[in-house]
């Protein structure tokens, strides 16, 4: 079976997919000259466009390759988006491994600190194995959360212990839905675990931000909506006041 998918954000039909891809490819250049101000109908677009990109790749994943195989691929290819889209905004990223030293009885060891990607202000990024530069940020990109929220917040933590400062990191995901077989019907289970991620937010770190594709209905509720937000308003908003602050 293939995966579910949203109907008010799956453009099906290639035509007007084409024709709401040129306009998304305007909104991108807008964007790098610098204009701010868009309609609702541009940020759904803009949500509208980057999800069917997304879940149509996985839809054919589903089709051609095992489940097991697919998801793998799925998350790579959603990285990999994520990323081209933020290469066509022209703001500079790469990937950082911090490397923290422990001590054993064999002496020190490093223990690898993995980054999805590090956005940053500056023409180059300046974070490296031993440091985080404060002006730019730590985006974690996981398709969903589940199993994964915990990884996130202990990471912001860990950083700050290790850099000695505060680290900004935000979370972009695709969705928090997985299919679940009953019998013969095939149903959809929803996999964001909400007074987890308020714990971890209220008293283990605090990101800033956590975006999704495709969000979870409990995020357009109190207090989650003060945290969690469509993938539009950090592509036409928040990215450029946290690389700008």
């Amino acid at each position: 079976s293939i995966r579910p998918f949203r109907n008010d954000l799956f453009i099906r039909n290639v035509n007007i997919f084409n024709d709401r891809y040129g306009s998304f490819e305007r909104i991108i250049n807008r964007l790098k000259n610098e204009e701010r101000e868009f309609t609702q109908d541009e940020y759904h677009l803009v949500d509208s466009v980057v999800y069917t990109i997304q879940q149509a790749m996985g839809i054919g994943l589903d089709l051609m390759v095992q489940s097991n195989s697919a998801r793998k691929h799925v998350g790579n290819r959603f990285e990999e988006l994520i990323r081209t889209l933020l290469t066509s905004l022209e703001i500079s990223m790469k990937k950082v491994v911090l490397s923290i030293p422990y001590e054993t009885d064999e002496g020190n060891k490093y223990y690898r600190c993995e980054t999805d990607v590090i956005i940053s202000p500056f023409e180059s990024v300046r974070s490296d194995a031993t440091s985080i530069n404060q002006n730019e940020i730590v985006v974690s990109l996981k398709t969903t959360t589940k199993d994964r929220m915990p990884k996130i917040f202990i990471d912001k933590v860990l950083m700050e212990r290790f850099v000695g400062h505060s680290v900004r990191v935000v979370g972009i995901s695709q969705n928090d839905i997985q299919r679940k077989e009953d019998g013969d019907e095939i149903k959809i289970s929803y996999t964001f675990v909400s007074n987890l991620f308020m714990v971890y937010t209220r008293f283990l770190a605090q990101l800033e931000g956590y975006y999704y594709l495709d969000m979870p209905a409990k995020a357009l509720q109190r207090p989650f909506n003060q945290y969690i937000f469509p993938f539009s308003k950090f592509m036409l908003n928040d990215v450029w006041k946290m690389l700008n602050p």
